[in-house]
């Protein structure tokens, strides 16, 4: 008989996934960069690499508190999430949308995390891993602050920039 999957199973699998997620975002980042033709989508996309550095070393410190080692599971989310990023990225390569295209894709990525990040946080809750809690709470407050950034700067370079070259 299989053993009983409790709250505790689920976290930890959960914590593998987006650990596996961040490490693939990490290394996406950078492609996205280059892809990027605004100078402020380019920041974006470094801030959010720095980032992401911080929030793997957070996802660290959990895996710690558990008593396990960092170890990644493989996200097939992340992974198509990311797949449709480099299809804009090769469908819209040097036209006026890349921009706009490219915010999309990473504000997939970032509702994603937000999801995770906001489910890890509440279980680690009712577990009663306050340390833990407050740490993913950190990375779930960053995600917010990066999805508002990247809404700010679609309305603002992005999308008139799309528009304007299409009329």
């Amino acid at each position: 008989m299989a053993k009983e999957k409790t709250l505790q199973d689920l976290f930890h699998d959960t914590l593998k996934d987006i650990y596996y997620a961040e490490r693939k975002i990490l290394k996406a980042l950078p492609k996205m960069k280059r892809a990027a033709q605004s100078e402020e989508l380019k920041a974006a996309f470094e801030k959010h690499r720095e980032e992401t550095e911080g929030q793997i070393e957070r996802l660290q410190q959990v895996f710690e508190l558990l008593g396990k080692r960092p170890q990644g599971k493989t996200c097939d989310a992340i992974e198509g999430i990311i797949a449709e990023g480099e299809e804009i990225m090769d469908e819209f390569k040097g036209t006026a949308a890349i921009d706009a295209g490219l915010i999309s894709a990473a504000q997939a990525v970032e509702h994603y995390e937000i999801a995770r990040y906001g489910t890890l946080k509440r279980w680690a809750e009712t577990l009663g891993m306050k340390d833990a809690a407050k740490l993913l709470d950190e990375t779930l407050q960053q995600e917010g602050k990066t999805d508002e950034d990247l809404t700010t700067l679609a309305d603002k370079v992005a999308n008139p920039a799309a528009m304007e070259k299409a009329a």
